[in-house]
Order: structure tokens, then sequence, then C-alpha cells
């Protein structure tokens, strides 16, 4: 008879129990900070470019901001990265895309002469046959805000 009771007993209890351990292994720990950004060669000819967060207004589960004054110095401090001007294309990649991008450009800039870079619907893009010292920007728009982002690349033979 005692047998029966802790059955009764037990099978609502291990039910239980059950449960939370399920619901422990399904939770997920979601990261909501802006994305990291790297150019990736797509030909795998050209090493990656790892841009630097410049200016940041997002928000999701917390605000974040950073504000930064000359984005272009930022840029010059960078390790500058060589680039064949051949015709590669390079596609802007986000590490996290818990997001819906509204807008993104490519820009170039040389000296004070800053160029937009057409980007297909992929989000792939191709330098300029000038050689040269650039400084690349990345501004990214979307539901959860703002982010810009720098580099320094030489486009070399």
């Amino acid at each position: 008879m005692k047998t029966k009771k802790m059955k009764i007993f037990l099978k609502p209890f291990i039910g239980v129990l059950f449960v939370f351990v399920l619901t422990g292994c399904i939770g997920e720990d979601y990261d909501f900070t802006p994305p990291s950004v790297t150019l990736f060669d797509i030909s795998m000819t050209n090493d990656d470019i790892k841009l630097k967060e410049a200016n940041i207004d997002w928000n999701t589960d917390k605000q974040y901001s950073k504000k930064t004054k000359d984005i272009r110095a930022l840029a010059q401090k960078q390790q500058q990265i060589r680039v064949n001007p051949d015709k590669q294309e390079f596609y802007v990649g986000f590490d996290s895309q818990d997001f819906k991008i509204l807008e993104l450009n490519v820009l170039l800039w040389q000296k004070d002469k800053k160029t937009k870079l057409e980007l297909d619907k992929n989000h792939n893009f191709q330098f300029p046959i000038e050689l040269g010292d650039y400084l690349i920007e990345v501004d990214l728009l979307t539901d959860n805000g703002s982010a810009e982002y720098v580099g320094n690349i030489e486009i070399h033979d």
C-alpha cells in the first residue's frame, strides 16, 4: 500500500522536476549589443578587415551609446590592411544579426574626398581600382538603432 502512495506522489514530483530541467536546457542567453563588423574577401585572396566601432546609438534590452568626435582620426589609428585592386568582392558581415537592416552604406575616404561604394542586395561590394591609402566607413541603420564602423586600408598592386 505504501509503494502505491509513493508512486502517486513521485510521478507528479518527477514530472515537475523534468519540466524544470528542460526549461534550463531550452533557455538561451541572447546578446542584443551592437554587432561587430568584418569585411570578408569572398575570393579569400585578401585578409578579412575587422572594423572598429566609432559611433553607436543602440537600444534593445539596454541603451548602448558611444560617441567619437573624429572618426577619420580613429580610422587612421587602425592597423592598415592591404587589398588588391582586382575586381574582388567583399562582403559586409555581422557577428550577430538580431535586427532588421533599414540602411547600410560603405564609404571610402581618400584625404577629403568621400566616395559611396555600391552594395548589392547580399551586402557585397568592390573596392575601386585606384591605388592608394583609404579610410573605410560602414554606416548601419537598423530597427534597434545606428552604428558606425571604421577601418584603414591600402589598395596596392
